[in-house]
């Protein structure tokens, strides 16, 4: 009986090169855009999404002005939210997207959520966490249902501060009814 050979696996440098780029692709994929990305090939999806606001480094130290004990710190200046827990340690801090209508500095409390709905704008959210008013517009926190984030309509007031998807879970497993919002400048 004559033994059969085993079949010749052929890898070319085009092979190996493309998985390498689908491997690096992804990595980066699971991270997020890359940080100089909106500056460098901005692009709409069907939504007319705009392109995620850049990172700068995440502020570890929570805003001296915001209270004590476990808490929702929004900052104005900065559009950054900060979760903070009963120790005055932040467990979480990112950047936001605000809309057109703010509230005042203060400490307000979550009033109200709900899971899913149509924002003002006509987009489709979720994680909707309402914490105050301003003339006559809510103000929440929210996270776009297909991840965009459009660029407030000049011609609407929306009180509706979006933020990424996974930031946004992260914000409705801690912002439960009752809990803290300070807003600072």
């Amino acid at each position: 009986m004559r033994a059969v050979p085993a079949p010749k696996v052929w890898v070319t440098g085009l092979t190996v090169g493309a998985i390498t780029a689908v491997t690096a692709l992804a990595v980066q994929a699971e991270k997020g855009p890359h940080p100089t990305a909106a500056k460098a090939r901005p692009s709409a999806s069907a939504a007319g999404a705009t392109p995620a606001p850049t990172k700068s480094p995440a502020p570890a130290v929570v805003p001296d002005d915001s209270g004590t004990g476990r808490r929702v710190v929004y900052s104005l200046g900065k559009k950054r939210v900060w979760l903070v827990d009963a120790s005055d340690a932040s467990r979480r801090t990112f950047a936001v997207w605000p809309g057109t209508v703010s509230p005042d500095p203060g400490t307000y409390a979550v009033s109200s959520r709900s899971m899913a709905t149509t924002g003002s704008d006509g987009v489709q959210i979720e994680n909707i966490i309402y914490f105050a008013a301003k003339s006559g517009v809510s103000v929440a926190f929210s996270n776009a249902v297909d991840g965009s984030s459009p660029p407030p309509a000049g011609d609407k007031q929306t009180g509706g501060i979006r933020m990424r998807a996974a930031d946004g879970a992260a914000l409705w497993k801690f912002g439960e009814a009752g809990t803290s919002v300070v807003v600072v400048k």
